[in-house]
């Protein structure tokens, strides 16, 4: 069973069975959450998400999609976790990062890449993923 958290530990979670997707995305929100270029992600059903230790704070707001976004991140050490709303209704969008096997990440195959049309252009497109100018 996937487990993670955040940076200082104070926030812990688990997730049952297999990620059903692996998305980068690059809209605004996603770079300033992350303070990167894009974020990583692996899509995990609600159904067997739950948190171990601690408490999240949440932030809300409309996402560039339209649709409110809740971000799950630590009150102590700000590292953002997940993330869920309505445009992932049901599924638990996990910050790849935050995960503690890193052999995920190795294995990571992007799916589908969002708002790539804002991918910044020294970063390429990577093969087989789908290219999407939104969310959809």
């Amino acid at each position: 069973m996937p487990s993670g958290g955040c940076m200082c530990g104070n926030v812990r979670y688990e997730v049952a069975g297999d990620s059903e997707a692996s998305i980068l995305c690059h809209c605004a929100d996603c770079r300033k959450i992350g303070g990167s270029t894009y974020s990583s992600n692996s899509v995990y059903s609600a159904d067997g998400f739950k948190v171990t230790k601690g408490t999240p704070k949440q932030h809300k707001k409309v996402a560039d999609g339209g649709n409110e976004i809740i971000s799950n991140f630590c009150g102590d050490c700000g590292s953002t976790m997940w993330r869920e709303g309505k445009t992932f209704e049901g599924k638990r969008i996990v910050k790849a990062g935050t995960l503690d096997d890193t052999s995920l990440l190795d294995n990571f195959k992007v799916d589908a890449e969002l708002y790539s049309g804002t991918r910044p252009k020294w970063v390429g497109a990577q093969e087989g993923a789908a290219q999407k100018d939104g969310m959809s």
